[in-house]
């Protein structure tokens, strides 16, 4: 699921790794190209291992300080949050994402308010 990719590139960040590879699902790969998007990693593309698909993710740092400082899972499976486009909010004053899934895709909370559309909340990510 999405909150062990974040925890594994939380976990590489403070290891200072520089790249990653974790097993393909399709949530883990639009997640992680939304924190592309947003420029917490440098790159997250599909590969192919011997019939096997994975994500290889290079990580971002400044100054050899991880960008991707915490994240804050907020839709559980035992508990989902949906929210609608109006209610959302800036996370940490603009200094960090937010990710839905809405019948759009998965989206940033910024680009989910820019197409007017809400959904499951998974993560705030700063």
């Amino acid at each position: 699921m999405y909150y062990d990719l974040l925890a594994r590139i939380k976990n590489a960040q403070m290891a200072e790794k520089e790249s990653l590879t974790v097993p393909f699902s399709t949530m883990d790969y639009a997640v992680a190209k939304i924190l592309v998007q947003a420029g917490y990693l440098k790159n997250a593309d599909k590969k192919s291992i011997s019939r096997k698909s994975c994500i290889e993710i290079k990580l971002a740092y400044k100054d050899k300080k991880p960008l991707m400082n915490d994240f804050k899972i907020i839709s559980k499976p035992s508990r989902r949050i949906y929210i609608d486009y109006r209610s959302l909010r800036p996370v940490k004053q603009g200094y960090g994402i937010g990710i839905i899934s809405t019948p759009r895709g998965v989206l940033s909370e910024k680009e989910a308010k820019k197409r007017k559309v809400g959904g499951e909340y998974l993560v705030q990510v700063w």
